[in-house]
């Protein structure tokens, strides 16, 4: 009997990869995102998550973010750039090789502002743009954190109550002083107990959560590991909590 169970259930596995390779595959695929608004053409190549990790990673060429400066400064894909869609000339200056365009983004797979952008610097004579059409909503859906910049953290701040800001720092760091209404959190093993006391809105993930720490680096790890834990919501300050203190927060 038990190796009649053991097979089935080896079966069950199987027939499960079978089946829900192609949906993961597509999830990720970036030509399953087509289409041009009216009146446009397609003039960037699509990329996936992972090859616009890579450029991240490699550093030669601009990720542009093509949202206003707002939507930037509140969430964005960490290591791009803040460039408005309609400054197609500061956009040049970015990337001054017409041969090997910027990669573009903006608020994910039904946002045409990249493929506006794509042909306007086409028509300009630039040419191997590429876009990242998941966009900062997709990004962070895959279990990527976003970077929030110290102004956006600050309108967040001031205007959403909901909001969770995670204190990175060690405990005694915290002790002496924090953020008001900040609740700590020094490394990632602490989460699963930050779920069940209330440190985390585990009944609502969609909740925005903004860690911010002494340093950078600090900050971001502990919110990719949060973003691990489905707070697809997450980011950090891109700035410390010495830089919060100079602005009266």
């Amino acid at each position: 009997m038990k190796r009649n169970r053991y097979f089935f259930e080896i079966v069950l596995v199987i027939a499960s990869m079978i089946f829900l390779s192609p949906v993961l595959q597509a999830a990720e695929d970036p030509q399953d995102i087509k289409g041009c608004p009216e009146g446009t053409t397609c003039t960037a190549v699509e990329i996936s998550t992972a090859e616009l990790k890579q450029i991240l990673t490699e550093g030669k060429t601009p990720v542009i973010d093509v949202r206003p400066s707002k939507e930037y400064a509140i969430s964005h894909i960490p290591g791009s750039v803040s460039i408005f869609e309609t400054d197609i000339d500061e956009m040049a200056k970015a990337t001054p090789d017409k041969s090997f365009g910027p990669v573009l983004y903006c608020n994910g797979p039904f946002c045409h502002k990249t493929v506006r952008v794509a042909e306007k610097l086409s028509q300009k004579g630039y040419t191997n743009i590429k876009k990242y059409q998941h966009g900062v909503p997709v990004w962070r859906a895959f279990g990527n954190t976003a970077e929030t910049s110290l102004s956006g953290f600050q309108y967040v701040y001031m205007l959403d109550k909901t909001a969770v800001f995670v204190d990175a720092r060690s405990k005694d760091e915290f002790k002496t002083g924090t953020l008001t209404g900040a609740v700590s959190i020094h490394q990632a093993s602490e989460i699963e107990a930050a779920n069940n006391d209330g440190r985390l809105p585990y009944t609502d993930h969609g909740t925005r959560v903004i860690v911010f720490g002494s340093s950078i680096a600090q900050a971001r790890k502990l919110a990719e590991a949060i973003a691990q834990r489905a707070y697809w919501n997450s980011s950090y300050l891109a700035g410390t909590y010495e830089d919060l203190k100079k602005t009266g927060l």
